[in-house]
């Protein structure tokens, strides 16, 4: 009996020392971490952009005259070659004012001829001569004119590109001031990003820009551009200045007025200390990280924070290559707390 009680109290023993041991490991603060590395570092403006054509190679057209429209042979949003009819006017007006201003420059042909042979005889003073030449002058002019307004009667596309704008209600009437159409050359668009005018004084002439579809990084990937023109100038109504880019001559087409999401590269630290940005504690008006050392004993320590994009940030002071910093885990963590790594 003594020796069966003795060995129920040694059973009990250990199992109470196995309870205390698995105490001790569910105690642990469960973390993830990672190293500190040095490695190039990247400083980037985030922005959205917007597809559009470049100045100088839109064609905005409206009626020669004042007219009324009769048919329209496009679309918005059409693609069309240079030639193609977009928007015909009634012609019956316009072929009266050129036959009109034919028949006008017939008879100050003739008056001219008549004038200059009778000046010549000395029948007319030659100052008679000079005003039918005059004459002559101004209906060449105006019958000119009229040939060429009745075949602007159509409007035709003087590009290749697509139909932007249209505005042609068919039976219309419209005037020279009004805008009918408008075309836009596909093989010239830009992107433009809007930055405030602190990120646009760190951004030059010929900067790579990673360019993505949508209005995020994790977009369809199109590739790295190019800025091509930062401009000078602070937009009164947004408060921002327009960057333009251009896209690399691989990526796919474009459309105007797509919405392009670009990171834009300011500059490159080749060798700077960069943990993961989840690892930052803030602290005041500051950051602190909580630095894993021996005995899994997490530390916090303060650091000196310098550039920093959607995944990582560049450490100026405080960390070292190499060291083990606590990244998932780390908001709520004492000081002084031993840490086992989650799996």
């Amino acid at each position: 009996m003594r020796v069966l009680l003795c060995g129920a109290a040694m059973l009990a023993t250990l199992g109470c020392r196995g309870s205390d041991a698995e105490s001790e490991t569910n105690a642990l603060v469960q973390v993830k971490t990672a190293r500190v590395t040095i490695a190039p570092f990247a400083e980037t403006i985030r922005s959205i952009g917007t597809v559009s054509a470049r100045a100088g190679h839109i064609a905005s057209l409206s009626a020669p005259a004042p007219a009324r429209i009769a048919v329209v042979h496009v679309s918005q949003g059409e693609k069309v070659s240079a030639g193609t009819a977009l928007v015909a006017f009634e012609q019956a007006p316009f072929i009266a004012a050129a036959q009109s201003a034919d028949a006008a420059l017939l008879g100050a042909e003739r008056n001219y001829e008549r004038a200059h042979r009778l000046a010549d005889a000395g029948i007319l003073p030659k100052k008679d001569a000079d005003q039918a030449a005059t004459e002559l002058a101004q209906a060449r002019a105006t019958a000119t004119t009229a040939r060429r307004t009745a075949q602007l009667a159509v409007l035709r596309a003087p590009i290749s590109g697509v139909v932007t704008k249209l505005n042609a209600p068919i039976g219309a009437q419209v005037d020279i001031a009004q805008p009918i159409v408008e075309v836009a050359d596909l093989g010239a668009l830009d992107i433009i990003f809007n930055v405030s005018p602190s990120d646009a004084a760190r951004i030059g002439p010929g900067a790579s820009v990673a360019l993505s579809a949508g209005e995020s990084a994790k977009g369809e990937a199109l590739g790295v551009g190019r800025i091509i023109d930062v401009g000078g100038a602070v937009d009164s109504a947004t408060r921002s200045v327009a960057v333009r880019a251009i896209a690399p001559p691989g990526a796919r087409a474009l459309r105007i007025g797509e919405t392009i999401f670009g990171e834009i590269s300011t500059a490159v630290h080749p060798r700077a200390i960069i943990i993961p940005i989840v690892a930052l504690v803030p602290e005041g008006e500051g950051y602190k990280v909580f630095v894993v050392g021996a005995g899994n004993i997490a530390r916090e320590r303060n650091v000196t924070v310098g550039r920093r994009n959607e995944t990582t940030v560049e450490i100026l002071n405080g960390l070292t290559e190499g060291e083990v910093v606590v990244t998932e885990g780390a908001y709520g963590l004492e000081d002084s707390v031993k840490v086992a790594q989650a799996k």
